[in-house]
C-alpha cells in the first residue's frame, strides 16, 4: 500500500511538473541589429513562452512587441521600452536614418504602442521610452514568481511571420 502512494504521489508531481511553463525574462538588453531581433524572437515566437520584461529593452530589443502574441508579454514596474528610428553608418562614419527599416518597425508594433509613438513625433534618432503607468495600461502586469531564464539567440523559421522575415538582413537599430 505504502508502495502504490508513493508511486502515485510521484506520478502527480510529474505530471504537475508539465503544467507549468517557461519564460523569459528581458532585462538591460540594449538592441543591436535588427536582423539578429528577428531571429531571436521567431523562435521564442514558436517556443510558447511568456516574455517578461523586467529593465530596459530598447531598440531592436522592442521588435518583441510584435513578434510575441500580445497575451504572452508581461512587464514590471522596472520595464522600460526605448524607441528611435532605424539606423546604418554613413559614408562618413556617422548614423544615417534608414527611413525604409524605420516604417518595416513601425509596422511591426501593435496598434497601441504605435499611438503612442506617434503622439510623440514618430520615430527620429531620439530615443523615445516608454515605462510605467503608461506601458502597464497597455501590457499585464507580471508576477515574478515565474521562473525566468535568459534570452538567448535562437535560429528557426516562422512560415506566418511575413512582416519578421522581410526584416531580416536589414542594419543595425
Amino acid at each position: 500500500m505504502k508502495f502504490l502512494t508513493g508511486l502515485l504521489a510521484a506520478v502527480l508531481l510529474i505530471a504537475g511538473m508539465g503544467a507549468s511553463h517557461a519564460v523569459v525574462r528581458i532585462a538591460d538588453d540594449r538592441g543591436g541589429r535588427i536582423g539578429t531581433y528577428v531571429d531571436r524572437y521567431q523562435d521564442l515566437r514558436q517556443s510558447g513562452e511568456t516574455v517578461i520584461i523586467d529593465g530596459l529593452c530598447a531598440s531592436a530589443c522592442t521588435i518583441v512587441l510584435g513578434a510575441i502574441p500580445h497575451d504572452r508579454i508581461c512587464v514590471t514596474s522596472s520595464a522600460t521600452l526605448g524607441f528611435h528610428a532605424a539606423w546604418d553608418f554613413g559614408t562618413n562614419g556617422r548614423a544615417v536614418t534608414n527611413t525604409e527599416a524605420t516604417q518595416m518597425l513601425y509596422a511591426m508594433y501593435p496598434s497601441q504602442v504605435k499611438r503612442w509613438i506617434t503622439q510623440r513625433g514618430g520615430l527620429t534618432p531620439h530615443m523615445l521610452f516608454l515605462k510605467g503607468r503608461q506601458l502597464q495600461a497597455m501590457y499585464k502586469p507580471c508576477y515574478m514568481d515565474a521562473q525566468a531564464s535568459a534570452i538567448k539567440p535562437l535560429r528557426r523559421h516562422l512560415p506566418q511571420a511575413d512582416q519578421l522575415e522581410s526584416a531580416r538582413g536589414q542594419l543595425v537599430h
